[in-house]
């Protein structure tokens, strides 16, 4: 199986969850657990998703999450699992 960790950071908004949601729908990518919280006004969510029947390449959907994230005043990102647990590894 192939799966990714998709970070979002921003001012909290209307739609964050529903429009992130949508496009990983769109592309075929199975949400397996999320996780989100609200700190003052800032939302914060975590993602862990299956990329194994996605339509796109990563690399299309790691831009495209960007440009979501652009149109939406957020930060939107997606790692591979194997790179996120190298990076996080203590």
């Amino acid at each position: 199986m192939k799966r990714a960790i998709v970070t979002v950071i921003g001012k909290d908004r209307v739609g964050i969850i529903y429009n992130v949601s949508k496009y990983l729908s769109e592309a075929n990518i199975n949400i397996m657990d999320i996780s989100q919280t609200i700190q003052q006004d800032f939302f914060i969510m975590m993602m862990f998703v299956d990329l194994a029947a996605m339509t796109e390449s990563f690399n299309e959907v790691s831009e495209k999450l960007k440009n979501l994230g652009d149109e939406m005043g957020l930060q939107i990102k997606i790692q591979r699992e194997e790179i996120f647990n190298s990076m996080h590894r203590v």
